[in-house]
Formats: C-alpha cells, structure tokens, sequence
C-alpha cells in the first residue's frame, strides 16, 4: 500500500449517472461488510483538535482485518486533499483490541458500513451505506503519483461532469460525524 492517499469522500443529490457508468463502463470488485473500530491512544486525544488529524482503525471485514493510521495534511481553510496511511493486515483483531485495551487505548466509535467497490480507469469507486449516515461516494486515486490538489480537482470534476447535482464534501470522516453530528 502507498504511504499518500488522496481521496475525496462527498455525498451527491443525484446518484442515477453515476450507478450507470459503473454498471457500463466499470469492473466491480466486490461487496463487503466493514467494521471500523477507531481508537485513541492513552497519551494523546485524537479529538481535542479540529479538525481531527489522526486516526487509528482496527477493521474487520469477512475473515480479513486490518490496523490503519492516517495524518491528514490539513490546509488553512480545515479541508485536506491527502494523508500519510500506514496500513497493515493483522491475524487476529480480537488480540489486537486486547492489546489496545491493556495498554490504555481508548474506543472511541465504531462504523459498520456495506461498501461497493468498483475500478475505473485511475480510480477505486466506492458506494458506501454508513449505519447512521447513509449513502456516500468515495474516490480514491490509484493512479501514478502526482499533486493531491490537482488530482483532487480532477476527481470533482469527473462527478460534476457526470451531472450528479449537488456535491457536499465530507472532510470530517465517517467516525467524526458518527460522534459529533452536530458539529460543522
């Protein structure tokens, strides 16, 4: 896995455009389940800055998990176009929460989301259902590397130019908005 991640994650008033694209013209890659188990660790509180810039997720997903960190490179205006990831497969996420519990980390939220993926031509599409949130698109770059902010713009534009209406930038996250829902 890349160490930069540029993604954007949006809600959009009018998905129909979208589902017929990727019906037509893209390769589906699947369907799961996830559960994201977010966590702080004992000597640092992930949500006393605004934005959040750090997060640290155990996931399961089928008889797969996984341990991820992410820092966001926040800009003056609080938006983010990429993150430094660091992402591993762990064996057993049982023993990893254990561990967690035993050196002080704390839970702060879990996500249970379905999510469809689908690749087109530089891009992972995904559709996600978020318990609690409801239905979101994310873009994510698997293309060559180059500059998050020029990139980011591309991937707006490749759903304006689809004509999905209305595009709202979620820059807070799943778990941030799952436990500060009223928070802007």
């Amino acid at each position: 896995m890349a160490d930069k991640e540029i993604e954007i994650k949006v809600q959009i008033e009018r998905a129909g455009k979208l589902r017929e694209l990727l019906a037509k013209d893209a390769e589906f890659t699947g369907e799961s389940r996830q559960i994201d188990e977010y966590y702080s660790p004992p000597d640092r509180d992930f949500l006393a800055e605004r934005p959040v810039r750090e997060w640290l997720r155990l996931r399961s997903e089928g008889d797969r998990a996984s341990l991820n960190y992410k820092n966001w490179h926040i800009k003056p205006d609080g938006t983010s176009d990429w993150c430094d990831e660091r992402e591993t497969p762990l064996g057993d996420v049982a023993a990893a929460r254990k561990i967690f519990e035993a050196l002080g980390f704390k839970l702060l939220v879990t996500v249970d989301k379905t999510r469809r993926t689908w690749r087109y031509r530089d891009y992972e599409i995904a559709l996600d259902t978020v318990a609690g949130l409801g239905d979101h698109v994310e873009l994510e770059w698997k293309g060559a590397d180059g500059d998050p902010e020029t990139i980011t713009k591309e991937m707006l534009g490749f759903l304006r130019d689809l004509d999905c209406g209305e595009l709202t930038r979620d820059f807070r996250g799943y778990p941030f908005r799952l436990l500060f829902p009223d928070e802007k």
